[in-house]
């Protein structure tokens, strides 16, 4: 199955591509909302401003993946593999990114709104300007990631590993700017 494939049972009403193979394809700008890439290899895919409303992505493998600009609202990534994948600018309010792995991953400006980030590793990750508002980050791993103009508010930080983080200008949970280094 080829990324081609993809689209085209995409449109003729398939949903399910559970564990597809997808190495490096170019899905750039596509609508895939609601389809279930569960345990999917898509190592180095192209994403890049892709619809992907409410997708299951749990358990996939996205490493190096870019999803710049895309639209994951309501995504299920819980327990993907999302190193250093490319994510900056994309939308990922209420997705679940439990347990996920995004070691070095960019979210640069990513909106991640009401997010479950419980116990993800985003340890060296890249969250400039990245909106964590009322986020679940619960025993999630931040440290050596940077947090620069993060906005935290209303964030839950209980367990947080914030260890060696760069939190300067950051938006913290109490809503006051702190400049942390």
């Amino acid at each position: 199955m080829n990324f081609k494939n993809i689209v085209q049972l995409y449109t003729a009403g398939k949903r399910n591509f559970r564990k597809a193979d997808l190495y490096k394809a170019k899905l750039a700008f596509v609508c895939l909302n609601e389809a279930n890439f569960s345990k999917a290899n898509l190592c180095l895919a192209n994403l890049r401003g892709s619809d992907l409303r409410g997708v299951n992505f749990s358990e996939a493998d996205l490493t190096g993946a870019n999803l710049r600009q895309a639209d994951l609202t309501e995504a299920n990534l819980g327990a993907a593999n999302l190193s250093k994948v490319n994510l900056r600018g994309a939308n990922l309010t209420r997705a679940n990114l439990e347990g996920a792995n995004l070691e070095e991953a960019v979210l640069g400006e990513a909106n991640l709104n009401q997010t479950n980030l419980r116990y993800a590793n985003l340890s060296k990750a890249k969250l400039m300007g990245a909106i964590l508002t009322g986020a679940i980050l619960l025993g999630t791993n931040l440290s050596k990631s940077i947090l620069l103009r993060a906005n935290l508010t209303q964030a839950s930080l209980i367990e947080t590993n914030l260890s060696e983080a760069v939190l300067t200008e950051a938006r913290m949970p109490d809503g006051k700017v702190h400049d942390y280094a």
